[in-house]
């Protein structure tokens, strides 16, 4: 644990930018709070680390494994034309990937999502519905 890490101490900063789904075998899911990509979340892993080839053996499977079961469950959820992941940290030291999902007519489609739009935030009730179908998809 880093005591100046958000993904570690899930202090207020990380409230204000995600919600908690659920955690998996080695990673805990967000679901992010700005929705400009539908079904945006960020998989981050449970201990401190801060880059992949930081894990070993089937410690960095389990965490590849939860970052394709939570892909594939925005893919049959929201279906998106492609997902695209993001492992940057280059501010925020704590190994994390975002999955964005993409949408032919939707923002950025074809370019580099924005990192933080500040354009769509739902209300507590659709980020509650999409929160609990996620969740409910990950643990079946």
């Amino acid at each position: 644990m880093n005591n100046d890490c958000l993904y570690c101490t899930k202090n207020q900063t990380q409230k204000d930018l995600m919600i908690e789904i659920c955690e998996l075998s080695v990673s805990t899911v967000f679901l992010f709070q700005e929705q400009t990509y539908k079904g945006r979340c960020i998989v981050a892993y449970k201990g401190h680390a801060t880059e992949l080839y930081e894990l070993k053996g089937q410690e960095l499977l389990s965490f590849m494994e939860d970052v394709n079961l939570v892909a594939r469950t925005i893919k049959d959820l929201f279906n998106p034309a492609k997902i695209n992941y993001g492992a940057y940290s280059d501010k925020l030291p704590h190994l994390h990937i975002h999955l964005a999902p993409k949408y032919v007519d939707g923002a950025d489609y074809g370019s580099i999502f924005t990192m933080n739009p500040q354009k769509v935030y739902l209300s507590d009730l659709e980020y509650t519905e999409m929160i609990n179908l996620i969740k409910a998809r990950l643990k079946s």
